[in-house]
């Protein structure tokens, strides 16, 4: 009997600590439980709103709630990917995140693909957009934040050459080479041709991981830090010391359950966005553009953290990491997408395009050619950013 209050103490404290930790989860992962929550209503209610989108306001309102959930869920499903690139280690912890990533932008491509108004442009508008928002938008950014607070900011040459050397060569096979080819009449590929570059692209971008991740890791980080510590996504120690990890099962699950509703709202933005490009007259390259935004936002902020705080390094791997996952993944994936539904996709740049896009590889050659960096090369960069954005709306 007189154990009978202790028990009771202990049995209420056990609750009150099962009760805190499940609010710390829910707290912690309420990105996945607002996109949930979204995705119902959009499935259930919501579906009539989409059939008055001509109204501006209530247009307004479903993109910027479509669009605003996608994005904090996609910064959600990154902190998963990140939590088990610890857990598990390189180089498996690297591919979780690179897939997570990818799938994201896979997905969103595919429901506009697939939506009842095709795009054939909407792969090569948002291939061409991630190169040009991380080539010239991330890295200019990148290197004049950290050129105004460091003056100068050094990184490994080798790296940087090893990513634009893959970089160059799947943007030319992807993105310009199917403009002269004569195979077929548009700037596109036959079956054989599409399956053969696919089939090389992922296999040079396996070579490169392995380079990357086994072989060759000094070649990613800068003399004073230990190789083992950065991925090819550039995520080093000091970057996951601000992350708690649980355990592999806890953020395998989550990484799932965030990734689902990222898919299904993709569905519904594809209604917004094809209606904002056939009634409004919104550039279809606008598209691109934000699929692009969705899934480079979580980097981009990485990366811009990282060149304040004097870790270059670890901004070079995380922006050409992204365009090289990017350009070397949604390629393949897009091609079998349109063999297997019969869309018509378009991979060869227009002119004008191609030229933004020799630009920003010719520029990025020269910034990446030597081993420091200032605020002028920033600037440069910038700039042909800048002059993308602006050719989006007035080609």
């Amino acid at each position: 009997m007189p154990l009978a209050p202790f028990r009771i103490i202990m049995i209420l404290t056990n609750f009150w600590l099962e009760c805190g930790a499940m609010l710390r989860t829910i707290r912690s992962e309420a990105a996945f439980i607002v996109t949930a929550l979204s995705a119902v209503v959009f499935y259930t209610i919501g579906k009539a709103w989409l059939d008055n989108l001509g109204h501006p306001i209530l247009f307004t309102v479903l993109f910027l709630w479509l669009f605003g959930a996608m994005l904090w869920s996609s910064f959600s499903a990154v902190r998963h990917a990140d939590c088990l690139a610890i857990l598990l280690g390189e180089p498996f912890g690297t591919l979780v995140l690179t897939i997570s990533v990818i799938s994201i932008e896979v997905s969103v491509i595919a429901a506009v693909m697939l939506h009842a108004g095709p795009n054939p442009t909407l792969a090569r508008d948002t291939m061409l957009a991630v190169l040009i928002i991380v080539l010239d938008g991330m890295v200019g950014l990148s290197l004049l934040l950290g050129g105004i607070r460091h003056r100068e900011q050094s990184f490994n040459l080798q790296g940087a050459r090893s990513y634009l050397s893959v970089i160059i060569t799947l943007a030319t096979l992807s993105l310009i080479l199917p403009r002269f080819t004569t195979s077929t009449t548009g700037p596109t590929l036959t079956t054989a041709q599409g399956l053969l570059f696919s089939a090389v692209t992922v296999l040079l971008y396996g070579v490169f991981l392995a380079i990357q991740t086994i072989r060759h890791r000094d070649y990613f980080v800068v003399r004073d830090e230990i190789p083992a510590a950065s991925g090819p996504d550039g995520h080093d120690d000091g970057h996951h010391k601000s992350l708690k990890p649980r355990s592999v099962v806890f953020h395998a699950i989550f990484l799932l359950l965030t990734l689902v509703p990222i898919v299904l709202l993709s569905k519904k933005l594809a209604v917004v966005v094809d209606f904002a490009t056939e009634s409004i007259g919104l550039p279809e390259a606008l598209g691109g553009v934000l699929v692009a935004i969705l899934v480079l936002a979580p980097e981009g902020l990485a990366a811009f953290e990282s060149a304040l705080g004097n870790h270059l390094q670890r901004a070079v791997n995380i922006c050409l990491g992204s365009a090289l996952a990017t350009i070397s993944l949604t390629v393949p994936a897009v091609v079998v997408i349109g063999l297997i539904s019969g869309i018509h996709v378009e991979l060869g740049l227009d002119p004008t395009e191609m030229v933004l896009l020799l630009l920003t590889l010719v520029i990025s050659m020269l910034t990446f050619g030597a081993v420091r960096t200032n605020l002028l090369q920033g600037a440069v960069h910038l700039v042909v950013f800048f002059a993308y954005l602006v050719l989006i709306f007035q080609p």
